[in-house]
């Protein structure tokens, strides 16, 4: 059977049209989450009381805290990071390092740098992977340092778990560094909450271009190459508008492995990382919601944006490319793991919104945003779609796009207000502008990737290259 010219130009038209719709439908929600993050930034902000947060520093009612950071090849990094750790502003916490088979010199820096010796402390077998030893320090600091053989980040984590004895544990990745009242800041929902909030979780940002002094960011500025600016906008946008919403609406799903806190004893009762998924970090937040919504307790999640984590970017495009198809892979893992929620009456908000945005989104929108860039240009070129309609996709594509990143550098402006520079301000206006046009359309096509090999069942996290905090603010 002959398909007619016109019976083509018909199917491409209504193939277009879908693609247009949902493009701005997928553009439409994210700026009504941006629209909800503003207001509920302007809420926080105006509930910020310094004299309160000095009182609350002091509180007996402030719970102790154990911070686990796994690190696995983190030489560059790990004396700063243990550093920022040890020298923050909140009254009871220890440090527990977890050395994930390190084949650098890792642990080596941290024997030498905090002069730590083995300890006879045994502990017991909650992990996949054997345990080395574990060291304490010389020095009269709180840091505990667990060697163990390679299991992955989650496995490093539930070794952390096995260790600490706070009521609330801190996951913060080795390559990131605190600010010094970033504790107290993401701890507060707890202390205000008692016995309701699950996990807490603060905001990332790009260290890259900042100055860092002994595990200190002592001058706050945007990077000067092209690839961790992009980035930064990314970070601006996932965190100000999208997890400040979904936090507001006790949905958030994804609490950010570079920085959260949990309470140690529903992480228990949930079973601990899950260390069959490179997305650990989501795969315990939505197993969390699940045992909570089933159980029927009251509970909040949340996302406090005011405690700052810094965190190193990648500066190579082969970096960035493993970090996204891990990334999505994880997203991928995750929502599989506990599609019965989807629609679920019993799970409320995260099954009726945060999921099914995540799924139809996050994990669909790849393969469909892709498609159209590809059929679109096809059609240009086949002569069966017109211009009109071919342009109109990439407004809504492109255009959009750069309202939704130029918007979250305006809330960031009017709400935060972090980088203290006028030119650094327009550098990330005009890295807002930028990123649409080939970055955007290559990370959507290393997504569709990871969708895949999240399909497929592909394992492993690839090489993360690091530069160093103080190597970044020399080359930025």
């Amino acid at each position: 059977m002959t398909i007619s010219p016109l019976f083509l130009h018909r199917l491409y038209e209504a193939f277009e049209w879908s693609m247009i719709f949902y493009v701005s439908a997928s553009n439409a929600v994210y700026f009504f989450l941006m629209v909800l993050g503003f207001f509920a930034l302007r809420s926080h902000r105006a509930r910020q009381n310094a004299e309160a947060r000095a009182v609350l520093l002091n509180s007996p009612l402030l719970p102790e805290v154990s911070i686990i950071m796994p690190a696995h090849n983190e030489a560059l990094t790990i004396a700063q990071s243990v550093r920022s750790m040890l020298d923050l502003h909140y009254p009871h916490y220890d440090v527990i390092v977890v050395n994930d088979g390190s084949k650098d010199d890792t642990m080596k820096i941290l024997i030498d740098e905090f002069h730590l010796c083995k300890s006879t402390r045994r502990i017991g077998n909650a992990v996949t992977q054997p345990i080395r030893g574990v060291y304490r320090s010389r020095d009269p600091i709180r840091l505990t340092v667990v060697d163990k053989e390679n299991g992955g980040k989650a496995d490093a984590l539930n070794a952390g778990l096995n260790v600490a004895r706070s009521p609330l544990v801190a996951a913060v990745d080795s390559d990131s560094l605190l600010e010094e009242d970033a504790l107290l800041h993401v701890v507060e929902p707890f202390v205000e909450n008692p016995g309701r909030v699950l996990a807490t979780g603060g905001i990332i940002r790009v260290v890259n271009g900042c100055t860092v002094e002994r595990g200190r960011v002592t001058r706050i500025a945007t990077p000067s190459r092209v690839l961790p600016l992009f980035q930064t906008i990314e970070y601006l946008r996932a965190f100000l508008g999208g997890r400040v919403a979904f936090s507001f609406l006790n949905s958030l799903l994804l609490i950010s492995g570079a920085f959260g806190v949990f309470d140690r004893e529903a992480v228990l009762e949930a079973g601990g990382f899950a260390t069959s998924t490179v997305g650990e970090d989501m795969e315990l937040v939505v197993r969390m919601h699940r045992l909570s919504r089933t159980k029927k307790l009251p509970y909040l999640i949340v996302f406090v944006p005011e405690p700052v984590c810094w965190t190193e970017v990648p500066e190579s495009w082969k970096v960035l490319h493993r970090q996204r198809n891990r990334w999505q892979r994880g997203t991928v893992e995750s929502l599989m793991a506990h599609d019965r929620m989807l629609f679920n009456p019993r799970c409320g908000g995260p099954g009726w919104f945060a999921l099914p945005y995540f799924v139809v989104f996050e994990m669909l929108g790849p393969a469909i945003e892709m498609a159209g860039y590809v059929f679109t240009v096809a059609g240009i070129i086949l002569g069966v779609v017109s211009m009109k309609i071919a342009l109109l996709f990439f407004i809504v594509s492109v255009l959009f796009g750069v309202l939704l990143s130029m918007s979250a550098v305006v809330l960031e402006e009017f709400t935060m207000r972090r980088y203290p520079s006028v030119f650094d301000l327009l550098r990330l206006l005009a890295a807002a502008v930028l990123e649409n046009f080939g970055y955007r359309q290559l990370l959507t096509f290393w997504r569709l990737q990871g969708v895949f090999d999240g399909l497929r069942g592909k394992r492993g996290w690839g090489a993360m290259e690091r530069r160093g905090f103080e190597q970044n603010a020399q080359t930025a």
